[in-house]
């Protein structure tokens, strides 16, 4: 008897999606459905090497069946099936985390992400008023058949299935022809033919339709009559792409191999096809995408290649093969040096696997070197889109990457809108610039009107704008590039003065001596000291930290758990030449009890321009307007 079973909220809403065609092309989804068929195989076949119950195949194949007078089209294969379990998660559930996120995106027609969630099998309802779905697997004694309608149930019940795999029913929609959705091409052949062509050429296994064809009932008599006949034929090349001579690969085959394979809308940023013989051999296929998906920079990316023996399928993502800090390729390694018989467990510290990762690190480190070198734009759009990721790399592992990854980073700065490298930074610097200096900021905005950006400005120093959480993190582990230290103009003493400068300030230090006392005692449990400045020109007063955690590594590191108690060492510098600084001497010999109000108010003004909160708003704006009214009844 068939159970009925409603589905998911969010399947619920994908399959009205679905049904109002959300998608551009309706084509895909015969695209999705062999590929779908394909990936059973690949488990049947997998699992037929390490499962004694799991039976291989004497041909694996999948076959197209059209029925014109029923109107339906079928898509078998002899995969791995499904048991009643795998049918009410893989068909009644999205079960790819993330769905919601998906879901929203999908409803405002963001279809770069289609694809990203494994829930391909839902397109069938793009043109199928009904679906019927029957399945064997070989770890159950019966089979199970799951129909729908794609409203809000479908039902599941036993069936009589001797062969393992799957047979999946399309019942077509009616055609429209007021709304020009002709569903009845899909049961022609020359369409069938056309789109296995076009997405499905390179699926590994004979994907098969039975064709109609005619000849001459007696082939030796020229006036012979005419005859229709029927024949099994294979639709599909069966040929790899991979295993195909590069000279005889077109960029639009890659591209469309790409998009097919991964699930992308838009061409690849950059192939990179490798073949390697020699102590080791292995052909690879890698792809970067022009976007970071979804869930790129979070704990739910699952990064890694796919990985083939002589073209047999053996791991969808292989970890090992991918170093962090390259993890957004895509693609595959085929590798006639891995045995098919070896376990997971054991793949995964296979000497030969390692090797090759090695091979592949360095292969496209080159290529993104070549890319940084020869197609500047090219590189610039990766950048954008992973060089957050590169940073991360340099940063990971104690520095570990630091010198494979150090030239391929970029900064925007105070000289260029146009990203820079360290190499082309050091090459611009003058003989008398003995730093890399940088400025941290949300922006270039926010850091150019830093008032530590004063005396780089009068002495026409370049600065690096470090806007990424990483970017402190990351120049922690570089430390220097060069024989150039890195130094920030926010952090430390000023390294910016000459010794004649560094004599009068020190005069100007002992000159006021008392009244920095006095600010730094009223001031004791907000920062560490108060000092004259020698970095500001035009500023009355700055926030830097001393040599430890600088303050933006403290904003940071306050937003992740179990960090809030992270402190950098607070200092107030004030500029000796300015005028605020010259009334408050004067203040503090004639009123030292106002002292403490303008030391206050300094702060704040220190806090706001660094972009801190300010601790009390009410009581610093009550201080502003009592220090206004005494200054008028003063000039009076």
């Amino acid at each position: 008897m068939a159970k009925t079973k409603e589905f998911q909220t969010e399947s619920k809403k994908l399959l009205d999606l679905m049904v109002n065609s959300i998608y551009t092309h309706k084509d895909i989804f015969l695209r999705e459905l062999i590929s779908n068929a394909s990936d059973a195989i690949d488990k049947r076949h997998h699992y037929s090497l390490t499962e004694d119950e799991v039976p291989s195949a004497d041909e694996y194949e999948i076959f197209i069946e059209a029925d014109k007078e029923n109107r339906t089209l079928t898509i078998s294969d002899n995969g791995i099936g499904l048991t009643e379990k795998g049918l009410i998660e893989e068909l009644g559930t999205i079960a790819e985390s993330g769905s919601k996120a998906f879901l929203e995106k999908l409803e405002k027609k963001d279809l770069d992400i289609i694809g990203q969630f494994g829930v391909g099998f839902y397109s069938a309802f793009m043109v199928a008023k009904e679906v019927v779905f029957r399945t064997r697997s070989p770890f159950s004694k019966t089979g199970y058949e799951w129909r729908s309608a794609g409203e809000a149930t479908y039902t599941i019940e036993e069936i009589d299935k001797e062969e393992i795999g799957t047979e999946i029913v399309l019942h077509l929609r009616e055609d429209d022809e007021e709304n020009e959705e002709h569903y009845s091409e899909y049961l022609e052949e020359h369409t069938i033919r056309n789109l296995v062509k076009k997405y499905s050429d390179y699926i590994r296994y004979p994907i098969k339709t039975e064709v109609e064809k005619t000849r001459k009932k007696d082939e030796k008599d020229e006036d012979s009559e005419i005859e229709t006949y029927y024949e099994i034929e294979t639709l599909n090349s069966m040929i790899p792409i991979w295993k195909k001579p590069k000279s005889e690969i077109e960029d639009e085959e890659l591209n469309d191999f790409y998009k097919r394979q991964y699930n992308d809308f838009e061409d690849p940023l950059k192939v990179i096809h490798t073949n390697v013989e020699g102590r080791i051999t292995y052909t690879a296929l890698l792809f970067i995408p022009k976007k970071p998906p979804y869930d790129f920079y979070t704990d739910k990316f699952e990064k890694g290649l796919q990985l083939y023996s002589k073209g047999v399928f053996i791991e969808d993502k292989n970890k090992e093969l991918v170093p962090e800090h390259f993890r957004f390729l895509r693609g595959l390694v085929d590798s006639a040096d891995l045995s098919l018989n070896i376990s997971r467990e054991m793949l995964q510290h296979n000497r030969q696997l390692k090797k090759i990762a090695a091979h592949l690190e360095k292969k496209v480190k080159n290529e993104l070197e070549k890319m940084l070198e020869n197609d500047r734009e090219a590189y610039v759009e990766f950048y954008e889109a992973y060089g957050t990721n590169l940073k991360y790399g340099i940063y990971d592992q104690f520095g570990a990457h630091k010198e494979k990854l150090q030239d391929l980073i970029m900064f925007k700065t105070s000289k260029s809108d146009d990203y820079i490298t360290l190499k082309e930074y050091v090459e611009r610097m003058g003989e008398d610039q003995k730093a890399i200096y940088y400025a941290t900021g949300k922006n270039k905005h926010q850091i150019m009107n830093r008032p530590q950006m004063d005396t780089l400005k009068e002495k026409d120093y370049e600065v690096l704008f470090f806007t990424d959480d990483v970017d402190e993190f990351m120049v922690q582990i570089l430390n220097e590039y060069d024989e150039k230290p890195f130094k920030s103009i926010q952090q430390g003493e000023s390294d910016l003065l000459d010794d004649e400068q560094k004599d009068a300030l020190k005069e100007k230090e002992k000159e006021h001596e008392k009244l920095l006392k006095t600010l730094k005692k009223n001031l004791k449990d907000k920062v560490k000291d108060v000092r004259l400045s020698g970095r500001l020109k035009e500023s009355p007063v700055c926030l830097v930290s001393g040599e430890g955690l600088s303050l933006e590594m403290e904003k940071v590191l306050k937003q992740m758990p179990n960090q809030s108690g992270m402190q950098a060492e607070k200092i107030l510098e004030i500029n000796p030449d300015h005028e605020l600084f010259q009334a408050l001497a004067s203040v503090h010999e004639s009123d030292k009890k106002r002292v403490k109000d303008y030391a206050n108010l300094l702060y704040n003004q220190a806090l706001l321009i660094e972009g801190y909160p300010i601790e009390n708003p009410r009581e610093v704006s009550d201080l502003m307007v009592k220090l206004m009214v005494e200054a008028t009844k003063s000039s009076k």
